[in-house]
């Protein structure tokens, strides 16, 4: 079977300047097949909320399939090229999920970018974080003031993750004179 799908793949008369639109399209769906394949059997997740590791990943995989789909490689060694890969990105991320440090390492760590509604201007600055984006992040997080935020990080997916603080107040409320003060605590 192996060398039927390679005759069909590249016949051995086909010079890599003469691939036609059937060969193509038929490469392009082998080398979808495996790499979703690869992929799953990898149990990868690279492209959900990917930090520039899975990044770097994708974009290595997207290079190496293309070259296969269009000849630019010799298509069974450009798909061994693809698995190798992504045996490598999963022996790295399994040694991050062993070891903080590696993962620290390999995928960055998270930033504080706001402590109880200040800002830190030099880590803004040197994640290159604008106010702007510091803000319209608050936003989205259903916050209209720095004041209602406990924390805000820079995640390492590159997102900016905010916490809401949790502020209490007192009040007195007098229900009959002859009743006691009862005082409730209110949380929002």
């Amino acid at each position: 079977m192996f060398e039927t799908l390679s005759a069909l793949i590249r016949p051995e008369w086909l010079h890599d300047d003469q691939i036609g639109a059937a060969e193509m399209a038929l490469r392009a769906v082998v080398v979808y097949v495996g790499i979703v394949l690869m992929v799953r059997l990898a149990k990868m997740r690279f492209m959900g909320r990917a930090t520039a590791f899975d990044v770097i990943v994708g974009i290595l995989l997207g290079s190496i399939a293309s070259r296969a789909i269009t000849g630019n490689a010799p298509f069974w060694p450009a798909l061994g090229a693809a698995a190798t890969l992504l045996a490598a990105h999963w022996a790295m991320s399994w040694i991050s999920y062993r070891w903080h440090a590696a993962g620290n390492i390999l995928k960055g760590r998270a930033t504080l970018l706001v402590r109880d509604g200040l800002v830190d201007q030099e880590m803004c600055e040197r994640v290159k974080v604008s106010h702007h984006d510091l803000m319209s992040a608050i936003r989205h997080a259903g916050l209209t003031s720095l004041d209602d935020v406990a924390e805000a990080r820079l995640e390492r997916s590159g997102e900016i993750s905010v916490a809401r603080c949790i502020s209490t107040q007192v009040i007195d409320v007098i229900v009959d004179p002859n009743v006691k003060t009862v005082r409730l605590l209110v949380s929002h």
